[in-house]
């Protein structure tokens, strides 16, 4: 067959994608107004998550699983923007590696709003200044990030989605590498690059900033100076990339957490994840009698992680992962004794368990 006729098969082909899409997007528009009536949540990533599984299931290829779910990352995005103008804060400025685990998540469609610390984010969305906000969580290579955490517990927002994000850093700036006596970046982003500065900038000086794009923003404007950041903040504004790849290990990867007021409902079967917190009475076999419920009914915990409370000296928070919705009786009876051992226990909500696709 020639290329013309392969071409105009082709230009059908789109035609009839675009006049199904903007059916599509009419449906969707229609359930906006029944949402609105009802007082319903425009976002539910339940919903968007049961929609890429039915997607996936139907796919008989060539198109990859990814490719799929990113194309109809922006259709679900393009439909929620005729139903409501979401407003998404974010770790800013733009360019930063929470921006885009935003963008990944929410697709183009949302109104994005930065802001300068992880804890503006929270007041962003408690204010209702934003729908909803992304912070990042932990990292793969550093562990926790504790200012999300900490405001976890200070605020009554809840989790209602999370997103991995493989993130690779460069060394930004407008000198040559041997000329470099300062780095800027963020902490986390210091701890993941540790080896590399060790080996290639022993001598220069690092210097924290609020987020990685702020970094590239100050080493713009500053002789000697580079930034450790991603390849689309040195693309946004201005600044060459000296160095690629310069992160530890190359399955670097940041888990980012959506916060919202509303969670949706379970997706069930074992696909959703419940954070919670609590702390412990300081006496003998207090963490294993806090643990056991969720053992003894099988439920699977995921992570655990240790935090100190800012209350009082050696006094803890525990943070943990279970699989499963809040929705779910085993859960709801696992914390239920939970809270009969131990002083303090919040959720902070439950989510779908998305992978890293």
């Amino acid at each position: 067959m020639d290329l013309e006729t392969l071409r105009k098969q082709i230009d059908a082909i789109d035609r009839e994608i675009v006049e199904r899409l903007n059916a599509r997007v009419k449906l969707a528009s229609e359930i906006g107004g029944v949402k609105r009536e009802q007082g319903a949540p425009v976002y539910v990533p339940s919903r968007e998550e049961a929609v890429y599984e039915r997607l996936q299931a139907g796919n008989a290829g060539p198109l990859r699983p990814e490719g799929l779910r990113a194309i109809y990352r922006e259709v679900i995005s393009a439909s929620v923007a005729l139903q409501k103008e979401l407003v998404v804060a974010y770790l800013g400025p733009e360019a930063t590696f929470t921006h885009q685990a935003a963008l990944k998540t929410f697709g183009s469609g949302p109104r994005t709003h930065p802001c300068a610390t992880i804890p503006d984010v929270f007041t962003a969305v408690g204010r209702g200044e934003a729908d909803h906000g992304v912070v990042p969580v932990e990292n793969s290579t550093e562990g926790a990030v504790f200012h999300s955490l900490d405001m976890l517990v200070e605020t009554e927002l809840k989790i209602v989605a999370q997103v991995y994000l493989p993130i690779e850093h460069c060394l930004i700036s407008k000198e040559k590498p041997e000329n470099v006596t300062m780095v800027m970046s963020k902490d986390i982003a210091f701890g993941q690059c540790r080896e590399w500065l060790r080996r290639n900038l022993p001598q220069a000086q690092l210097s924290e900033a609020h987020s990685t794009a702020e970094a590239v923003c100050l080493a713009r404007e500053t002789p000697g100076a580079a930034a450790i950041a991603s390849r689309l903040a040195a693309e946004l504004y201005g600044v060459p990339v000296v160095a690629s790849g310069i992160q530890d290990r190359a399955d670097n990867i940041t888990r980012f957490l959506v916060l919202g007021k509303t969670v949706s409902a379970p997706l069930g079967h074992g696909r959703d994840k419940t954070s919670l917190v609590f702390s412990l009475h300081d006496e003998p076999g207090a963490l294993l009698r806090a643990l056991e419920p969720f053992s003894s009914r099988g439920v699977n915990l995921s992570k655990i992680e240790s935090r100190p409370s800012r209350q009082k000296a050696w006094h803890y928070y525990f943070f943990i992962d279970c699989i499963g919705h809040w929705q779910d009786a085993v859960v709801r009876e696992a914390v239920a004794a939970l809270q009969k051992s131990c002083p303090f226990v919040k959720w902070l909500g439950s989510y779908p368990n998305v992978g890293m696709e």
